[in-house]
């Protein structure tokens, strides 16, 4: 029961997703693909995920102890202020504490988490930005 409920709220999300793509308004130098593409495929994926949830559910879930819930909803909350402090703190710095964070919790030595945190950040800015020539939040520091 607890699958379908979770892919039903999936299908809820992805639904949201494409309506919220259609919206975006359309600039007036835009590229061959447009701004909706990237919200639409994410709401693809998502749909096509959530739909597995519904179809085939686990027969006997076991849900994770207080403990592993907390994290849980914690790794929430920190993804939540990444969403927060990325226009202040820019992309670069933004992604390196979360990335670092979360990489932490998932079993990662501190240095080891803060190296793939660096890594992670510095990697996807220079893809997103220099390689694709996309607009990532600058914040005070101009990165």
């Amino acid at each position: 029961m607890s699958d379908r409920v979770l892919g039903l709220v999936g299908l809820a999300l992805a639904a949201f997703y494409i309506w919220a793509a259609t919206i975006i308004p359309e600039s007036f130098a835009q590229d061959a693909i447009g701004p909706s593409t990237f919200p639409m495929l994410i709401a693809a994926i998502l749909a096509l995920a959530s739909l597995y949830f519904v179809l085939k559910p686990d027969p006997d879930p076991r849900w994770p102890s207080l403990n592993r819930l907390a994290e849980i909803g914690f790794a929430l909350l920190v993804m939540f202020l990444y969403a927060q402090v990325l226009p202040v703190l820019g992309f670069v710095i933004s992604t390196v504490l979360a990335t670092a964070y979360l990489t932490w919790r998932l079993g990662a030595r501190p240095v080891t988490a803060l190296l793939n945190g660096v890594g992670t950040s510095v990697g996807l800015f220079i893809l997103f930005e220099l390689i694709f020539g996309l607009s990532l939040a600058d914040g005070r520091f101009g990165f």
